[in-house]
């Protein structure tokens, strides 16, 4: 029986941010959104802190250097937005 790693089973290939929206493109060729609300310190930033995006760990996750914020592409697929439970 074969097991697959959640984390890699989506990748993003490409993310910006635009109107109020962080949008990425993953290696399944998916596109999806979340809004910067759902995220304490996205909805806190200036434009330019959003559009500084850096895709790391191998595409599995996403990481604002302005911010000092990190969300991991699974917890997005999942509804996961670094908001506080």
């Amino acid at each position: 029986m074969k097991y697959m790693v959640a984390e890699l089973m989506f990748k993003a290939l490409k993310a910006w941010y635009k109107n109020g929206y962080v949008y990425l493109v993953l290696s399944d060729r998916k596109q999806v959104s979340f809004p910067v609300e759902l995220n304490e310190k996205l909805r806190n930033a200036s434009p330019e802190q959003l559009t500084n995006i850096e895709i790391i760990c191998n595409g599995t996750g996403l990481h604002w250097p302005d911010l000092d914020e990190d969300l991991s592409v699974t917890g997005i697929m999942e509804g996961r937005f670094g908001e506080k439970e």
